[in-house]
């Protein structure tokens, strides 16, 4: 279920045949709830610009996102600042009820991300939370995490690929051969 940390409700029936532009900008307590929501340190600013119109299948907002977040090292948990810029485009469909829920939607080459939404409204909030969590570094690294990983015994993948072709294709069972003790 969606938490609506970020809820920015735009109405249906104010969204007419020509393009708006909306703004959001999310205030300190959401930016605090979302950063719990997603497993962030910190979110300092979120903000999303959106040019919004009608078509033929619904609602099509595009537009572009901005934010500052602290991500934790995956291998120090230390603080790891980020800004990120992301352009978007978003098709906004009505749920479908019953048995139409698996029909096909024909998506253009110039494909948008699809939410569907129920009722009068679409949340531009959480569309925006949605693009930020999908534009976050999976595997954010802080500068002291390469050290990390060597204290630990971890080798790079460099030195991985260097370690297999001065052994040969059977260098890696050849070690083993050894350490089983049958030479």
């Amino acid at each position: 279920m969606i938490q609506n940390e970020f809820n920015r409700p735009q109405r249906l029936d104010t969204i007419g045949a020509g393009e708006s532009q909306v703004h959001v900008a999310a205030e300190p307590g959401e930016r605090a709830a979302l950063a719990e929501r997603f497993g962030l340190k910190a979110i300092d600013s979120l903000a999303a610009d959106y040019h919004i119109r009608r078509d033929a299948q619904g609602i099509v907002a595009t537009g572009h996102l901005s934010a500052r977040v602290v991500q934790a090292c995956v291998i120090t948990d230390e603080p790891v600042p980020a800004a990120i810029e992301e352009d978007f485009a978003i098709r906004f469909l009505p749920e479908t009820e019953g048995e139409g829920g698996d029909e096909e939607i024909e998506l253009s080459e110039d494909a948008c991300d699809i939410v569907f939404y129920s009722g009068g409204a679409i949340d531009l909030g959480e569309a925006a939370a949605e693009t930020l969590a999908l534009a976050l570094d999976p595997y954010p690294r802080s500068p002291a995490a390469e050290a990390a990983l060597r204290d630990a015994g971890v080798i790079s993948e460099e030195e991985a690929k260097r370690l297999a072709e001065e052994s040969g294709p059977f260098g890696g069972l050849a070690g083993l051969r050894d350490k089983l003790g049958k030479g």
